[in-house]
């Protein structure tokens, strides 16, 4: 029930978006052609008929606009190749033409509620000195029932399978959630001694040990049984769709969630922008416009997948306390002998907290101190370890040494 009603309501929306559109149109030329003090009376109403039409969640991932890029003192051109597709995600290649060949790096996505598309200023960033390859999450209510269940197991599999059909030599970027899986799948490789092992690993504020200074997402995760997220936060595809039936954990939930953590700042961050819009602060507007576009895009998690992170990643902690296992197999990190560890964490990370990511240090306890490497980014949130100016001018440099020491 909890998907048709939110799909209800919707359809419900949908006329009120259309006719604020229509009006956008029709109030246009007016704006442009009347004196200044009708022309700013035109243009806040304008600005509320945006508001409205915005008023919507997309389910399609966002493009990642990355068309060109600059290596060394040329601008490269960039093509997006799929390298493998499995029925859960594609392995993206983002081609370019270079004459000198630059390290291989693979960059885990989270599975939150969001596509891939989100890191797209870590992808662009990289992209400067490296070949790179992203795990681009499919939509689970776009994955028919007959491809099966998606759980934590086969997330570790796809890392595996994908690590394995770039091969020997690469490196991985792991970026929050799948710091765990990234974790265990170079533990199982390590431990079968598998030359598609990375090479060198990069954890980035991701919950290793959600046991360390527990946010409001981790007490979330603990304040209630497994039941209670089984009956109250999954739901069922309706039948409009292609994985119609598939139980999941909608990306709207997801995002509710998020945004009522800081409900606030969005509140003024959607006054600020309608206020830009009715003065005809374009620019201002369009930097707003752009986040909220990738915000509002949202992705439904397969319902086993969300489940079993929050029993195995919040709840039990199996693989700080040695409990994890891959197929009834244990993971076990101390197998990681030659692949190079870095974590990364933010001071102001009210998401993943100090300390959660840093103790995969303590699990890799036969890496040499020379492999193993921890970056504290003072100043910044969750997001800005991979986004933002201090990951492009401060995390950036360091990741990308790690990189090239290890290549």
């Amino acid at each position: 029930m909890l998907y048709l009603a939110y799909q209800s309501r919707d359809d419900l929306m949908d006329p009120l978006r259309t006719v604020a559109q229509s009006m956008q149109s029709v109030l246009a030329p007016w704006i442009s052609s009347s004196s200044s003090a009708s022309s700013t009376a035109l243009r806040s109403l304008a600005a509320t008929y945006e508001m409205i039409s915005r008023a919507s969640l997309s389910h399609s991932r966002p493009p990642y606009g990355i068309d060109e890029v600059m290596v060394g003192n040329e601008m490269v051109k960039v093509v997006e190749k799929p390298r493998f597709v499995a029925p859960f995600g594609t392995l993206l290649h983002f081609k370019k033409d270079v004459a000198t060949p630059q390290p291989r790096v693979l960059v885990v996505a989270p599975l939150s509620g969001h596509f891939a598309t989100l890191l797209r200023n870590t992808v662009k960033t990289l992209l400067c000195d490296h070949d790179v390859y992203v795990t681009d999450w499919h939509n689970a209510r776009d994955v028919p029932l007959a491809q099966g269940r998606f759980g934590f197991e086969d997330y570790v599999e796809d890392v595996m399978t994908f690590l394995r059909v770039l091969g020997p030599g690469t490196h991985v970027v792991a970026v929050c959630q799948p710091c765990v899986q990234v974790l265990c799948a170079t533990a199982l490789m390590a431990e079968e001694d598998d030359p598609a092992t990375p090479r060198s690993i990069t954890l980035m504020a991701g919950p290793v040990d959600t046991r360390i200074n527990p946010t409001k997402v981790n007490e979330l995760a603990t304040s209630k049984p497994y039941d209670w997220f089984e009956k109250n936060l999954i739901a069922t595809v309706p039948g409009r769709y292609a994985g119609a039936g598939r139980k999941v954990y909608p990306g709207f939930v997801q995002l509710s969630a998020f945004m009522a953590m800081n409900m606030d700042r969005h509140v003024k961050a959607h006054a600020e922008m309608w206020e830009n819009l009715a003065k005809g602060e374009t620019e201002k507007a369009a930097t707003a416009k752009a986040f909220y576009d990738e915000y509002f895009a949202v992705l439904d998690l397969a319902a086993e997948f969300y489940l079993e992170t929050i029993s195995w990643v919040f709840q039990e902690a199996r693989l700080p306390r040695g409990e994890m296992t891959h197929r009834g197999r244990k993971v076990d990190p101390r197998a990681i002998r030659r692949t190079a560890l870095l974590t990364v964490e933010g001071e102001r990370d009210d998401i993943c907290s100090l300390g959660q990511t840093a103790a995969a240090h303590d699990l890799a306890t036969s890496l040499k101190p020379y492999r193993k490497r921890h970056h504290m980014q003072a100043g910044v949130g969750h997001y800005g370890v991979f986004s933002g100016r201090r990951w492009e001018h401060q995390i950036y440099p360091i990741v990308r040494n790690v990189i090239l020491s290890a290549d």
